[in-house]
């Protein structure tokens, strides 16, 4: 398996980085996905504290692990950097941000001389309720006795912010209530309380400030004396005599330092209760303090982008790992739309860098995905080196690139993220047939707008050609092959040109049943009924049936391939690619 994408059996590579035979180093070696993500957010929480590259950490030289300073460690607070981290990665996408700039918001629409205070009636009922939800109460006693003017937030808890409060009493109160809130601990302390229950929790819990037992204890404390702590005594204590062994690492560890590895999410169940999946019952999943610290840095390597967390997992060195996951913090917020554009963005990002490595040098190359929701999973996408093949083809990326400009189609209240299916459709070996079908039943629609429809249905027919055609098994000429499905598409044209002309119209009313008809047929693979309809259609005009469609009975794949070539015609689509063909 290779030493980045999957689990592995322990290491006995020791903390110490033997080459040089020095005792001054802890190396942490890369491991599964989880291992790799805390290993990205360690060197992200490196960065944000300012630690020097080859002085207080670097890259060992074979490329699989992260090299840190004993002493640079030692004197490290690592409970500090960690919440210094993850409020910098995250901060600007919580609920104590988004009340800061509603605060601001309502000020400058206050200096408006037409000013009205119904119209802050939501904005207000939003600070209210995020400033005042259990866990920003919980925070604010834990720092009480730490800020000034506390008496802001308990007049807030007593009496909240309302529309029938005179103007310049309401603006004066939120004048107060943003000077109170941009405090540093205020900033940290609530922007971690959204950042634990939004982020941190979808990847660890049951443990630190996780623990339900601890929810209303100071979230420093507990990280501290279940992480830090822990970390710090074991990089200074000796473990000659030690006999536990860390199940990621191998390294020694007495049974007082070991973590249970079921706090992170889906790789384990509750240890002290369930022994019967270890042979006699006796657990050996245990982590060492040093393992336990970079795991719960997970959430810090992922990336959150749309509604999902993201992470891509390479299998060449660290220096490429951190190539593929930038620094680049979290990309949320705004509308769905927006929030859709931007995960296409990065699909097309990830592509990018992919295609700049060797591809003979490339293994395989999992992407990650966990959802938002609290019961969502980990999916795994694989990208293989015949799809980044696929992904070189310069036509290809043309089309990939005009649905990335133009990647949605509305369906009902939601957005449809067209370019987000196909790409995900070649990582997953899936032909695009479900979404040109799809689109071209949308195309029906005029309410939806047919003519956008159709034409990305012509873009994602061309990627699922093209696809089929540079695949190993293919034994035909691109050139000759595309020549062959676009002159089927231009008799589709000719057909419905003949069909409407018969009509004395341009609305194609008149022949959609008689598509939805045959995409019906298609979808399901019924060569006979497709195969009357067309008979019956063409007795009515004067035209011949085309030669082509002898080539439908060679076999389903031919079907489906020439019969949405024809349909994309019949439906309008009639743009050239005579260079494009030329050129091959």
């Amino acid at each position: 398996m290779d030493g980045m994408t999957g689990l592995q059996e322990p290491r006995q590579t020791d903390f110490f980085d033997r080459p040089d035979g020095s005792a001054d180093r802890i190396t942490v070696s890369s491991g599964d996905f989880l291992k790799n993500a805390g290993i990205v957010g360690l060197k992200y929480l490196l960065t944000t504290d300012g630690a020097e590259e080859n002085q207080d950490y670097g890259v060992t030289s074979d490329g699989q692990g992260l090299w840190l300073d004993r002493n640079y460690v030692k004197k490290s607070d690592w409970t500090k950097m960690y919440f210094q981290a993850f409020v910098k990665k995250y901060g600007q996408h919580t609920a104590y941000r988004a009340a800061l700039e509603k605060i601001d918001a309502i000020l400058e629409k206050a200096e408006q001389e037409d000013f009205q205070k119904k119209d802050c009636r939501e904005e207000l009922k939003f600070i209210n309720d995020k400033l005042l939800s259990n866990s920003y109460r919980s925070g604010f006693e834990n720092i009480r006795q730490e800020i000034e003017n506390p008496e802001v937030y308990e007049r807030l808890r007593t009496s909240k912010l309302k529309e029938n409060l005179e103007t310049e009493e309401l603006c004066a109160r939120l004048e107060q209530l943003r000077t109170f809130l941009e405090q540093e601990q205020c900033e940290e302390t609530f922007s971690m309380k959204s950042i634990i229950y939004n982020y941190i929790n979808r990847f660890w819990d049951g443990k630190s400030f996780l623990l339900r037992a601890n929810a209303a204890k100071n979230m420093k404390e507990t990280f501290d004396a279940d992480f830090s702590a822990p970390l710090l005594r074991y990089v200074s204590a000796g473990h000659e005599k030690a006999k536990e062994l860390c199940i990621d690492c191998g390294e020694k560890m007495d049974a007082k330092e070991r973590v249970s590895i079921a706090f992170m999410k889906d790789q384990a169940d509750d240890l002290t209760r369930k022994r019967s999946a270890f042979w006699n019952c006796k657990v050996d999943a245990w982590l060492c303090p040093v393992c336990a610290y970079v795991y719960a840095l997970a959430p810090l390597g992922f990336t959150q982008v749309g509604k999902n967390f993201v992470f891509v997992n390479m299998n060449q060195s660290l220096e490429t790992l951190f190539d593929a996951n930038p620094f680049r913090g979290s990309l949320v917020q705004g509308a769905e739309q927006e929030d859709e554009e931007k995960y296409a963005s990065w699909i097309a990002r990830t592509i990018d860098l992919l295609l700049k490595e060797k591809s003979r040098e490339l293994g395989n190359i999992q992407v990650i995905t966990r959802g938002m929701g609290e019961n969502d999973r980990y999916t795994f996408d694989v990208i293989s080196k015949d799809v980044l093949m696929l992904l070189q083809d310069e036509n290809i990326r043309k089309d990939l690139n005009m649905l990335s400009h133009y990647p949605y189609m509305k369906t009902g209240k939601d957005f449809w993220n067209i370019h987000e299916n196909v790409i995900l459709n070649m990582l997953r070996y899936c032909s695009q047939y479900a979404v040109i079908n799809r689109l071209l039943k949308m195309a029906l629609d005029k309410v939806n707008g047919s003519e956008s429809a159709l034409f990305r249905a012509a873009f994602v027919y061309d990627v699922q050609l093209r696809t089929r055609l540079l695949s190993k098994d293919s034994g035909e000429k691109t050139g000759g092959a595309l020549m062959n499905r676009y002159r089927v598409r231009d008799e589709g044209y000719q057909l419905r040109n003949e069909l409407l002309g018969a009509k004395g119209t341009n609305d194609d009313a008149c022949i959609r049943g008689t598509v939805y008809q045959l995409l019906n047929a298609l979808s399901v693979g019924n060569v006979e009924h497709f195969m009357e309809i067309i008979m019956r259609v063409y007795c009515s005009t004067k035209l011949q049936v085309p030669n082509a469609f002898i080539e439908f009975l060679k076999d389903k794949d031919t079907f489906t391939e020439y019969g949405y070539a024809f349909l994309l015609g019949l439906q309008g689509s009639h743009y050239e690619k005579k260079e494009e063909v030329t050129n091959e």
